[in-house]
């Protein structure tokens, strides 16, 4: 392809019992923005690593500018103009914004040491030119994620690339700021830069992209200009199966009361207050609102993560008069965490200790040791009813893909035989097709007789799965809409009710 500024061939790359990808050819014309779709697992970020120098391909090659490159590190990509913006943040937070975006090639003075009255001249500059707000000398530990993702932004366009790759640039920003990185990226495309975007979240690909190319279980399965797909048709490329509703249908009966929080007010001043509301047997009770809504703090203070100023928490009519993680799980309440990487799943381990953590207890011999063979049946059995894709269960969570990791914490949480399932944020970050399965899940526990409270940022999410919808605005309650009641609109009307 003799207009495209960087061609991989013929990429192959295996793990232990993976073949992650499978003799892959992809192309990128200068100047645009070319999306890479697929469902977790695909490849997509596995591709992106090769091209980066993270992973060395088993066969295959890279063209870069019509010059056949190997890089063998992160840096030597960097060098030769390729950038790339990590799903998972990679700075280092009790280091200043300009530390983090110079790291490794910080400007030096006469006698060779570190030039930091330039360094944050530079570091100013920068921001201003990508209209980024903040201070150069902030510590990183001290900006939200947004901001955290922005400095991940800066230091990419500081080196100035002939190609950025951005992997999930907008799972943790707000509307407005999503908005402005699409000003960023048409800045970049208008001065030749190749985006590679890689997102899950559809309406983002009509929006920003030119092309997108597919991948499927390792190949890929074409290119396409945007132009030409619709939604439905880009899906079914992705999944290989067409998925005609988007959210299954819920069929439970709504049963007792199970869960009552009354006056909950947090320790924090600055967070949610007097939030009350009932859950019950059956029901998907939704959580919406924007960024600052004090969600994921309520479901943590529930959950016992986070201290209470006042308050009562119920469940089956009994108060608890403690309220922590270890009272919450033994009053049959687990918590599905929002950041599954920070929180959620403990990379380093298997899959069977990563499922079976929350329930220790439970397989306790009379002498105090751990009945292993017992705990890894129920291990096995949990993630095999959820269809956990894995070659063993003795395979390290942080190599599976997103979805079968939160299929792995869902497994955690089932085998402590909850009551009452919080899950905050449960289908972030992963593909439309785990997202469905992740959805079918949630239907089938709730006609068990589960009761599940949803915190979500997706709107129509909120509005395909659940009962009811509690929406917060600044740490207050503003409303709570029934079924028939749930639009956009309505949702959008309570959660700007205070500024």
């Amino acid at each position: 392809m003799a207009d495209s500024i960087l061609e991989m061939r013929e990429v192959t790359k295996r793990f232990p019992g993976v073949l992650a990808l499978d003799g892959v050819n992809f192309q990128v014309k200068p100047g645009t923005v070319h999306a890479l779709m697929g469902e977790n697992g695909a490849g997509k970020s596995t591709l992106m690593k090769c091209l980066f120098g993270i992973y060395q391909m088993d066969r295959g090659s890279i063209v870069l500018n019509g010059e056949e490159r190997h890089f063998n590190s992160a840096a030597d990509a960097m060098h030769a103009g390729v950038s790339m913006i990590h799903q998972e943040l990679s700075n280092v937070p009790e280091r200043s914004v300009a530390q983090n975006i110079w790291l490794g090639r910080e400007p030096l003075n006469a006698l060779r040491l570190i030039n930091h009255r330039k360094m944050l001249d530079d570091t100013r500059k920068l921001l201003e030119d990508l209209n980024f707000d903040f201070d150069p000398a902030a510590r990183m530990s001290s900006l939200s994620i947004s901001r955290q993702q922005g400095c991940e932004i800066a230091r990419a366009v500081s080196y100035n690339s002939s190609i950025v790759v951005m992997d999930e640039p907008t799972s943790s920003l707000t509307e407005n700021e999503v908005a402005h990185l699409f000003a960023i990226i048409r800045d970049l495309r208008a001065r030749g830069v190749a985006i590679i975007y890689i997102s899950h979240k559809m309406e983002e690909i009509f929006q920003i992209a030119d092309d997108v190319t597919v991948m499927r279980d390792g190949k890929v399965i074409g290119t396409f200009p945007v132009k030409t797909l619709t939604g439905d048709k880009l899906i079914s490329l992705m999944v290989g199966r067409d998925i005609t509703h988007r959210f299954p249908p819920v069929e439970s009966s709504i049963g007792e009361r199970c869960l009552e929080v009354r006056n909950l007010t947090a320790a924090n001043p600055r967070s949610f207050r007097n939030i009350s509301f009932e859950l019950r047997k059956g029901e998907i009770l939704g959580i919406g609102g924007l960024v600052g809504a004090q969600r994921t703090e309520l479901v943590e203070a529930i959950f016992g993560v986070r201290p209470a100023a006042s308050g009562e928490i119920l469940v089956h009519g009994k108060l608890l008069k403690r309220i922590r993680p270890q009272d919450a799980i033994e009053a049959g309440i687990g918590l599905v965490t929002e950041d599954r990487r920070s929180s959620g799943i403990f990379p380093l381990l298997n899959i069977t200790v990563n499922t079976a953590i929350a329930s220790l207890g439970k397989y306790k011999t009379k002498i105090g040791m751990l009945d292993h063979r017992k705990l890894t049946s129920e291990a096995v059995k949990q993630n095999k009813q959820l269809k956990t894709k894995t070659p063993s269960m003795g395979t390290l969570v942080q190599n599976l893909s997103g979805g079968n990791q939160q299929k792995v914490i869902l497994s955690r949480w089932l085998m402590t035989m909850p009551d009452i399932l919080i899950m905050d944020e449960p289908t972030r970050g992963i593909d439309v097709g785990a997202k469905y399965e992740i959805y079918m899940i949630m239907a089938e526990l709730v006609k068990q007789g589960k009761a599940i409270i949803m915190v979500s940022s997706e709107m129509p999410e909120l509005i395909g799965m659940s009962h009811r919808v509690l929406v917060l605005c600044a740490g207050v309650l503003t409303g709570t809409l029934e079924k028939s009641e749930l639009t956009q609109e309505s949702i959008m009307r309570y959660a700007t009710q205070f500024s």
